[in-house]
């Protein structure tokens, strides 16, 4: 596993690519780059809180979904697709990615959220061991570099084409797993992320997830410390693909995972050429189709979106925030 030895198969992609070299099919090389770091209030309630989930934006992504709301930094700062001008994101070093995470939690938040991190794993266990360590810290007191490590759960938030090497590789670093289940149906894996594969890789990443975190453990104001919530994005016009993920999981997994339904679907400009049928949000009937199939399937630990939620609101400013001097 890596980006060095025989060339980078972090995600399911397996490009081979050396990385130290040059950019991977993620559209980034070895070297760290975020595009923004702050307390986030838009994610499931047992992750957000009232104080808000610790965000750190990765730029770069496995899959490149045709439809993605992030996409201007999931092209990745090396993508030959982006002008020098329209590249997004800071280069971190490890132990400035370490620093991050620590202004995070003197932030107050209640977790680390690792938001597209699959491509820069390496880094990011090395970076989690340094700040929960406190081994940023020089000199002082065990007392002073004890209130300088990370004490949060570190929540990991992908799009889940990972291989199961890459995720096992996070026991022990990873607490809470926030995986997407995005497509069951491989023509439509393979139109709209050019992955026929993603079912297979996917679900083969969320099985692993789920068996090193366990059953879920909540704490007393109801936060999750350990577990896995798999979120499936309901898309317009697919209401058959998304009952048939509900049916996969239902069958695999019960109640021993948390289930996120999402009608958050905001469609980007110019989405219609692609694909007319992604061309609009998904409509409340589609919604209401879908949530009633997860009822029917006897699901409890369902998380649903109530109201038009869908808004270009969930699209944060990829600014650089979090990311000065650190």
């Amino acid at each position: 596993m890596g980006v060095r030895a025989n060339g980078c198969r972090l995600c399911g992609r397996a490009c081979g690519v050396d990385r130290t070299r040059r950019a991977g099919r993620c559209g980034e090389t070895d070297e760290v780059y975020a595009a923004r770091a702050a307390l986030h209030l838009w994610e499931e309630p047992c992750i957000s809180g009232k104080e808000g989930s610790g965000t750190v934006f990765f730029t770069g992504c496995p899959l490149g979904c045709i439809f993605c709301q992030n996409r201007e930094i999931a092209l990745g700062t090396s993508s030959a697709h982006l002008s020098e001008q329209d590249r997004r994101g800071v280069r971190l070093t490890i132990s400035e990615l370490a620093r991050v995470f620590l202004r995070l939690q003197r932030q107050g938040a209640n977790n680390i959220n690792l938001v597209t991190p699959t491509h820069f794993v390496p880094q990011i266990i090395e970076a989690v061991r340094l700040a929960r360590e406190g081994d940023l810290v020089l000199g002082g007191s065990e007392e002073f570099k004890e209130a300088c490590s990370l004490t949060i759960p570190v929540v990991y938030n992908t799009g889940s084409y990972e291989t199961v090497e890459t995720v096992e590789s996070l026991a022990g670093t990873v607490d809470v797993f926030l995986p997407d289940l995005k497509f069951f149906d491989s023509g439509l894996s393979k139109r709209y992320a050019a992955a026929p594969d993603y079912f297979k890789v996917a679900s083969a990443a969320i099985e692993k997830m789920v068996e090193i975190s366990g059953p879920p453990v909540f704490d007393g104001r109801g936060l999750m410390r350990r577990g896995t919530i798999v979120r499936h994005m309901v898309l317009p016009g697919h209401t058959k693909d998304s009952m048939q993920i509900l049916d996969y999981l239902a069958k695999t997994y019960g109640d021993g995972i948390f289930i996120s339904l999402m009608n958050q679907y905001t469609p980007m400009p110019g989405i219609g050429e692609k694909d007319p049928l992604l061309a609009r949000r998904v409509t409340r009937r589609e919604y209401e189709r879908v949530v009633r199939h997860a009822l029917d399937l006897g699901l409890s630990n369902v998380f649903i979106q109530e109201g038009d939620v869908a808004s270009e609101s969930f699209i944060p400013a990829f600014d650089g925030e979090g990311l000065g001097k650190v």
